[in-house]
Protein backbone atom coordinates (compact mmCIF):
# COMPACT_ATOMS: atom_id res chain seq x y z
CA UNK A 1 0.00 0.00 0.00
CA UNK A 2 1.41 3.54 -0.66
CA UNK A 3 1.85 6.02 2.22
CA UNK A 4 -0.99 8.83 2.42
CA UNK A 5 -0.37 12.04 4.09
CA UNK A 6 -2.61 15.34 4.87
CA UNK A 7 -1.45 18.71 4.26
CA UNK A 8 -2.76 21.26 5.64
CA UNK A 9 -2.23 24.80 4.44
CA UNK A 10 -4.45 27.43 3.21
CA UNK A 11 -1.65 28.26 0.38
CA UNK A 12 -3.20 26.12 -2.46
CA UNK A 13 -0.13 27.13 -4.84
CA UNK A 14 2.31 25.42 -2.62
CA UNK A 15 -0.02 22.64 -1.62
CA UNK A 16 -0.82 21.63 -4.74
CA UNK A 17 2.81 22.03 -5.57
CA UNK A 18 3.65 19.56 -3.04
CA UNK A 19 1.06 17.35 -3.76
CA UNK A 20 2.08 16.92 -7.42
CA UNK A 21 5.89 16.70 -6.26
CA UNK A 22 5.41 14.23 -3.70
CA UNK A 23 2.64 11.82 -6.07
CA UNK A 24 5.53 10.56 -8.19
CA UNK A 25 7.73 9.71 -5.42
CA UNK A 26 5.05 7.56 -4.10
CA UNK A 27 3.13 9.01 -1.69
CA UNK A 28 -0.70 10.10 -2.43
CA UNK A 29 -1.62 13.47 -0.49
CA UNK A 30 -4.95 14.91 0.54
CA UNK A 31 -5.59 18.94 0.97
CA UNK A 32 -7.16 20.89 3.81
CA UNK A 33 -6.83 24.54 3.56
CA UNK A 34 -7.90 25.34 6.91
CA UNK A 35 -7.81 23.91 10.79
CA UNK A 36 -11.29 22.82 10.67
CA UNK A 37 -11.19 20.91 7.94
CA UNK A 38 -7.92 19.71 8.53
CA UNK A 39 -9.05 18.24 12.18
CA UNK A 40 -12.14 16.71 10.73
CA UNK A 41 -10.69 15.07 7.63
CA UNK A 42 -7.77 13.45 10.30
CA UNK A 43 -10.55 12.66 12.42
CA UNK A 44 -12.57 10.31 9.69
CA UNK A 45 -9.67 8.65 8.35
CA UNK A 46 -6.35 7.51 9.37
CA UNK A 47 -2.95 8.98 7.70
CA UNK A 48 0.77 8.16 7.61
CA UNK A 49 1.86 11.69 8.07
CA UNK A 50 0.73 15.46 8.44
CA UNK A 51 2.51 18.68 6.89
CA UNK A 52 1.09 21.39 9.09
CA UNK A 53 1.45 25.03 8.38
CA UNK A 54 1.58 27.60 11.57
CA UNK A 55 -0.18 29.89 9.76
CA UNK A 56 -4.08 29.10 9.18
CA UNK A 57 -6.73 31.32 8.99
CA UNK A 58 -8.64 29.62 11.59
CA UNK A 59 -6.54 28.18 14.07
CA UNK A 60 -3.08 28.36 14.20
CA UNK A 61 -0.81 25.39 13.78
CA UNK A 62 0.33 25.26 17.14
CA UNK A 63 -3.65 24.68 18.81
CA UNK A 64 -4.30 21.90 15.37
CA UNK A 65 -0.90 19.97 17.01
CA UNK A 66 -2.29 20.48 20.66
CA UNK A 67 -5.56 19.37 19.47
CA UNK A 68 -4.88 16.70 17.18
CA UNK A 69 -2.41 15.08 19.83
CA UNK A 70 -5.83 14.81 22.10
CA UNK A 71 -6.91 11.63 19.58
CA UNK A 72 -4.38 10.61 17.47
CA UNK A 73 -0.38 10.25 17.44
CA UNK A 74 0.08 10.83 13.40
CA UNK A 75 3.59 12.01 12.86
CA UNK A 76 3.38 15.32 11.91
CA UNK A 77 5.58 17.61 10.29
CA UNK A 78 5.55 21.71 10.93
CA UNK A 79 6.01 24.39 8.46
CA UNK A 80 6.07 28.16 9.13
CA UNK A 81 7.15 31.33 7.90
CA UNK A 82 8.82 32.86 10.51
CA UNK A 83 11.89 32.12 11.59
CA UNK A 84 11.97 32.45 15.36
CA UNK A 85 13.99 29.28 16.68
CA UNK A 86 11.22 29.55 19.34
CA UNK A 87 8.49 28.52 17.34
CA UNK A 88 10.40 25.44 16.42
CA UNK A 89 10.58 24.45 20.31
CA UNK A 90 7.01 25.19 20.91
CA UNK A 91 5.36 22.69 17.79
CA UNK A 92 7.75 20.12 19.11
CA UNK A 93 6.64 20.61 22.69
CA UNK A 94 3.19 20.27 21.37
CA UNK A 95 3.93 16.99 19.84
CA UNK A 96 5.16 17.77 16.54
CA UNK A 97 8.24 15.48 15.07
CA UNK A 98 10.00 18.21 13.09
CA UNK A 99 9.95 21.73 12.09
CA UNK A 100 10.95 22.91 8.47
CA UNK A 101 10.91 26.57 8.00
CA UNK A 102 9.42 28.23 4.48
CA UNK A 103 10.52 29.02 1.87
CA UNK A 104 12.03 24.97 1.59
CA UNK A 105 13.39 22.64 -1.30
CA UNK A 106 11.22 20.08 -1.43
CA UNK A 107 13.58 17.15 -1.66
CA UNK A 108 14.45 18.36 1.77
CA UNK A 109 10.46 18.19 3.12
CA UNK A 110 10.45 14.54 1.27
CA UNK A 111 13.80 13.41 3.54
CA UNK A 112 11.89 14.94 6.77
CA UNK A 113 8.24 13.47 5.57
CA UNK A 114 9.68 9.96 4.85
CA UNK A 115 12.01 10.41 8.39
CA UNK A 116 9.31 11.17 10.83
CA UNK A 117 7.19 8.08 9.27
CA UNK A 118 10.32 5.92 9.40
CA UNK A 119 10.64 6.63 13.33
CA UNK A 120 7.15 6.13 14.09
CA UNK A 121 6.62 3.02 12.29
CA UNK A 122 6.61 0.08 14.89
CA UNK A 123 9.28 -2.90 14.95
CA UNK A 124 8.28 -5.51 12.82
CA UNK A 125 5.40 -3.38 11.16
CA UNK A 126 7.12 -3.02 7.48
CA UNK A 127 5.33 -4.98 4.69
CA UNK A 128 6.11 -8.48 5.36
CA UNK A 129 3.54 -10.88 3.98
CA UNK A 130 4.60 -11.78 0.90
CA UNK A 131 2.73 -10.16 -2.31
CA UNK A 132 1.41 -13.07 -5.00
CA UNK A 133 0.41 -11.89 -8.77
CA UNK A 134 0.09 -14.95 -10.30
CA UNK A 135 2.84 -17.32 -10.47
CA UNK A 136 4.65 -14.36 -8.74
CA UNK A 137 5.31 -14.28 -5.22
CA UNK A 138 7.60 -11.56 -3.75
CA UNK A 139 8.66 -12.46 0.13
CA UNK A 140 10.12 -9.32 1.98
CA UNK A 141 10.59 -11.48 5.21
CA UNK A 142 12.72 -14.01 3.06
CA UNK A 143 14.22 -11.65 0.75
CA UNK A 144 12.85 -14.02 -2.11
CA UNK A 145 11.06 -13.68 -5.53
CA UNK A 146 9.87 -17.02 -6.48
CA UNK A 147 8.06 -17.98 -9.74
CA UNK A 148 6.29 -21.31 -9.72
CA UNK A 149 7.79 -22.14 -6.37
CA UNK A 150 11.33 -21.39 -7.53
CA UNK A 151 13.91 -18.97 -6.00
CA UNK A 152 14.72 -16.63 -8.65
CA UNK A 153 18.21 -14.51 -8.59
CA UNK A 154 18.03 -11.60 -7.62
CA UNK A 155 20.34 -9.29 -5.79
CA UNK A 156 19.24 -7.51 -2.74
CA UNK A 157 18.87 -4.26 -4.65
CA UNK A 158 17.00 -5.65 -7.15
CA UNK A 159 14.75 -6.94 -4.77
CA UNK A 160 14.31 -3.51 -3.34
CA UNK A 161 12.86 -2.60 -6.67
CA UNK A 162 10.69 -5.01 -7.99
CA UNK A 163 9.20 -5.04 -3.99
CA UNK A 164 8.88 -1.25 -4.39
CA UNK A 165 7.08 -1.25 -7.88
CA UNK A 166 4.66 -4.34 -6.67
CA UNK A 167 3.34 -2.62 -3.74
CA UNK A 168 2.79 0.19 -5.84
CA UNK A 169 1.27 -2.17 -8.51
CA UNK A 170 -0.51 -0.13 -11.32
CA UNK A 171 1.57 2.67 -10.69
CA UNK A 172 4.09 4.82 -12.33
CA UNK A 173 7.48 5.52 -10.35
CA UNK A 174 9.86 7.76 -12.23
CA UNK A 175 13.78 6.88 -11.95
CA UNK A 176 14.19 9.28 -8.76
CA UNK A 177 11.31 8.10 -6.97
CA UNK A 178 12.85 4.47 -7.47
CA UNK A 179 16.35 5.98 -6.55
CA UNK A 180 15.09 7.94 -3.47
CA UNK A 181 13.38 5.05 -1.52
CA UNK A 182 15.85 2.04 -2.50
CA UNK A 183 19.41 3.60 -2.49
CA UNK A 184 21.85 3.50 0.37
CA UNK A 185 24.86 2.38 -1.66
CA UNK A 186 26.43 6.10 -3.40
CA UNK A 187 27.36 4.07 -6.01
CA UNK A 188 23.94 3.46 -6.69
CA UNK A 189 23.45 7.09 -7.01
CA UNK A 190 22.91 7.59 -10.60
CA UNK A 191 19.18 6.94 -12.47
CA UNK A 192 20.29 4.74 -15.43
CA UNK A 193 21.59 2.22 -12.75
CA UNK A 194 18.00 1.73 -12.57
CA UNK A 195 17.34 0.49 -16.12
CA UNK A 196 20.12 -2.09 -15.54
CA UNK A 197 18.97 -3.43 -12.43
CA UNK A 198 15.46 -3.47 -14.50
CA UNK A 199 16.65 -5.16 -17.19
CA UNK A 200 18.10 -8.10 -15.05
CA UNK A 201 14.99 -8.16 -13.20
CA UNK A 202 12.90 -8.53 -16.52
CA UNK A 203 15.18 -11.62 -17.06
CA UNK A 204 14.54 -13.41 -14.38
CA UNK A 205 10.92 -12.89 -14.08
CA UNK A 206 9.62 -12.42 -17.74
CA UNK A 207 8.45 -15.20 -20.11
CA UNK A 208 9.78 -12.94 -22.73
CA UNK A 209 12.57 -10.09 -21.29
CA UNK A 210 12.45 -8.17 -24.54
CA UNK A 211 8.49 -8.31 -24.89
CA UNK A 212 7.82 -7.30 -21.02
CA UNK A 213 4.05 -7.86 -19.83
CA UNK A 214 5.13 -7.39 -15.76
CA UNK A 215 7.20 -4.82 -15.54
CA UNK A 216 6.73 -2.21 -18.35
CA UNK A 217 8.47 1.08 -19.14
CA UNK A 218 6.25 4.17 -19.56
CA UNK A 219 8.06 6.42 -21.86
CA UNK A 220 9.24 9.71 -19.86
CA UNK A 221 7.18 8.44 -17.01
CA UNK A 222 9.42 5.79 -15.28
CA UNK A 223 8.29 2.08 -15.19
CA UNK A 224 5.21 0.02 -13.55
CA UNK A 225 4.86 -2.85 -12.17
CA UNK A 226 1.80 -3.99 -14.35
CA UNK A 227 -1.10 -6.31 -13.12
CA UNK A 228 -2.19 -9.13 -15.34
CA UNK A 229 -5.49 -11.18 -15.54
CA UNK A 230 -4.10 -14.13 -13.87
CA UNK A 231 -3.37 -12.24 -10.82
CA UNK A 232 -7.24 -12.60 -9.61
CA UNK A 233 -9.13 -10.09 -8.17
Amino acid sequence: MSERVLIIDDDRKLAGMLRDYLHPRGIEADLAGDAARGLAELRRRAYDAVVLDVMLPDLDGFEVCKRLRGFSDVPVLMLTARGDPSDRVVGLELGADDYLPKPFDPRELLARLRAIMRRRRPAGATDVAPLRFGRLEIDPAARQVRRDGVVLPLTGYQFDILHLLARHAGRVLSRDAILERVREDPAESFDRSVDVHVSRIRAAIEDDPRRPRRLVTVRGAGYQFARLPEDGA
